[in-house]
């Protein structure tokens, strides 16, 4: 199954668990207020979030004369993608990593970490940078605000769920609803919305790799450039930023030895570089 249809599937699944919510909550009063709060939050999310994460980890624009390598192999991939070339901008970390912002491919943002700078080859920032502008030119930064949206969405429909079934209130039309059921499926239904929610990122993700390295020529930059990062990510986690962005990032700057890698936004390493290695 390619990722673009995956991807087109698991936002059906998000889809069909708020409608099924709607029949439990016996209303579409919620449904609307849902909605109305979730797309009014994200779609500000989409507008601002590229100057909002730039801030976040002190991002620093760089002209061409400042960073001649860097401008001429986003110059050299853009056009390969097809789209117009990004800003270019300078994390001051020592962590290795990099990633992608931006409402569409024209307001398309790169920036990498001072980190990956002095640790990749030319061959290896160029996979690097060419999966970044997969993400671009994929429109990932949309997919991810739609699933965000929807997800929200059944948030908080959960909450209205469990407290309305808490107070007696909750239920369909016809035969009022067991608030035991409700309350069980307004904690399974948040789950398993953060899980599909997760692994569209994770099918993002390839499609980028794949992405990355046909814009590179040569899936083996990326693939290497991955070894690289894990490698030093582990050793150097990044020091200032929030979790919430960590799907922002080529890999997952913020590494735990904990239950917490289970809700990771990123596939394995290992799977990632397999792939890369067979194309």
């Amino acid at each position: 199954m390619s990722n673009q249809l995956k991807t087109g599937l698991l936002l059906g699944l998000l889809t069909a668990l708020i409608l099924i919510f709607g029949q439990v909550l016996g209303g579409n009063g919620g449904l609307v207020i849902a909605f109305l709060l979730a797309i009014g939050m994200n779609v500000g999310s989409y507008w601002f979030s590229d100057r909002l994460v730039l801030r976040m980890y002190k991002a620093s624009e760089v002209s061409p004369s400042e960073a001649p390598k860097l401008h001429e192999i986003v110059d050299e991939l853009s056009q390969q993608a097809g789209i117009p070339k990004p800003r270019v901008f300078i994390i001051p970390e020592k962590s290795p990593n990099a990633f992608a912002t931006g409402r569409n491919p024209h307001h398309g943002v790169v920036a990498v970490t001072q980190g990956i700078l002095d640790i990749l080859s030319k061959e290896e920032l160029k996979g690097v940078l060419g999966h970044e502008l997969g993400h671009i030119r994929n429109r990932d930064i949309l997919i991810q605000t739609v699933a965000a949206t929807l997800a929200g969405v059944i948030m908080f429909i959960s909450t209205m769920v469990r407290w309305a079934a808490i107070f007696g209130m909750g239920g369909g039309d016809d035969e009022g609803g067991n608030p035991i059921v409700a309350i069980v499926l307004s904690i399974i239904a948040p789950l398993a919305a953060l899980f599909i929610q997760m692994a569209i990122s994770r099918s993002r993700e390839y499609l980028a790799d794949q992405a990355g390295a046909k814009f590179a020529g040569n899936p083996d930059y990326l693939a290497g450039a991955l070894e690289k990062m894990d490698a030093y990510s582990r050793k150097i986690p990044m020091r200032k930023g929030d979790q919430s962005t960590a799907h922002m990032f080529i890999v997952n700057p913020f590494r735990g030895k904990n239950l917490a890698n289970l809700f990771s936004t990123h596939p394995p390493i290992q799977e990632r570089i397999s792939r890369l290695r067979a194309m």
